[in-house]
């Protein structure tokens, strides 16, 4: 090749990377949105053709109909675990701070006439309490980390909503047009990839699929039946408690942390049976459905083991923030599920390398 024909492959070369960057630059804030309506789109596609058939398969109102879906069973709980959170912290680290000021709790009555054991917890309670001014002040030292730890994540997940409006907005173009975007991924995969083009995609979205469905889908169930339990037993802030336990199922043993917070809440109140009820129906009804029902929707999908789970978790919040429990796991079930197709095809990197017709 000649000096002028380098040159002008350079200056194309040079060019091309200019628009890349420039592409980037651009997209760089939309990124988490995005990725997570891609997410929320190739997961829910096939619910958004039944319901586009259904509507005589106008896309406009069926696209309009899965915003509506995802803002009612996504933003809106985190919604309102944002404000949740902002609006009771405050009140209740308060609360404690006065109660710590008037020294240790006392027991409720009827722990002290719980038949057989009262005594002995009474005794234990006293114990417990009695700690002294070392205790107290202990306690009153971990108020405001607690207070700003909370608000913290708080306001966390309120910068992660704008992103998830950004989101809906973009997913209801992807849902439009999506019968577009796929002939175009699917051309574009079959020139780089040749015959696995097809395999590759279809991979990728039973991946992604398999993924949310088996994580999200149980989470989703465990929060409905959570909510059910905290209205049945009286517990206050039942749909707050609902749509944390619908965040705290991700990450191992989080929803006993609520329903067993919220049985000894009733029981302090002096509601032991509702306090037993609470307890038996987290273990056997809310606990027992990731036993079940997440099984169920991951041999569907595809299967993503818990370390990969609780990494794509915690390293996707730290990644894009609170959005980022949505995209975390299935970009490393992708990830994951790519390796192995590798390895199942050997010579799939010079598929990708070499040019196709």
């Amino acid at each position: 090749m000649s000096f002028e024909g380098r040159f002008l492959r350079f200056i194309q070369l040079a060019a091309m990377g200019i628009v890349v960057v420039g592409c980037y630059e651009v997209l760089h804030p939309f990124i988490p949105a995005i990725l997570f309506a891609v997410v929320v789109c190739v997961s829910t596609w096939p619910l958004y053709l039944h319901l586009r058939n259904a509507l005589g398969r106008k896309s406009v109102p069926a696209a309009v109909l899965m915003v509506l879906l995802l803002v009612l069973l996504v933003i809106g709980p985190s919604a309102l675990l944002a404000l949740g959170l902002a609006d009771n912290v405050v009140s209740m680290l308060d609360n404690a701070r006065t109660s710590l000021e008037y020294g240790p709790i006392e027991p409720p009555e009827w722990l002290r006439q719980t038949p057989v054991f009262g005594e002995r917890l009474d005794l234990y309670w006293q114990q417990l309490a009695s700690g002294g001014e070392e205790s107290v002040a202990l306690a009153k030292a971990m108020i405001e980390p607690t207070r700003k730890f909370l608000l913290g994540t708080g306001n966390v997940i309120g910068q992660s909503l704008l992103q998830m409006v950004f989101a809906a907005f973009i997913g209801f173009f992807f849902y439009r047009d999506g019968d577009s975007f796929i002939q175009t991924l699917r051309d574009g995969l079959t020139k780089l990839a040749g015959d696995v083009g097809e395999e590759l995609m279809t991979t990728i979205h039973h991946t992604v699929a398999g993924v949310v469905h088996g994580i999200f889908g149980t989470a989703l169930a465990q929060a409905i039946v959570a909510l059910i339990g905290f209205l049945i037993a009286g517990v206050p802030g039942a749909f707050l408690l609902a749509a944390t336990t619908f965040f705290l199922s991700l990450i191992p043993v989080g929803p006993p942390l609520l329903w067993g917070g919220a049985a000894i809440w009733l029981f302090y109140q002096g509601s032991p049976g509702h306090a037993i009820f609470m307890v038996l129906w987290g273990v056997f009804v809310v606990s027992s459905i990731d036993n079940f029902v997440k099984p169920y929707l991951i041999s569907r999908g595809s299967h993503l083991s818990l370390l990969l789970i609780a990494l794509g978790v915690f390293g996707g919040i730290v990644s894009f923030g609170f959005i980022g429990i949505f995209i975390g796991p299935p970009i490393l079930a992708v990830g994951v599920t790519l390796i192995q197709l590798w390895a199942t095809h050997p010579g799939l990197e010079t598929k990708l390398l070499s040019p196709h017709d």
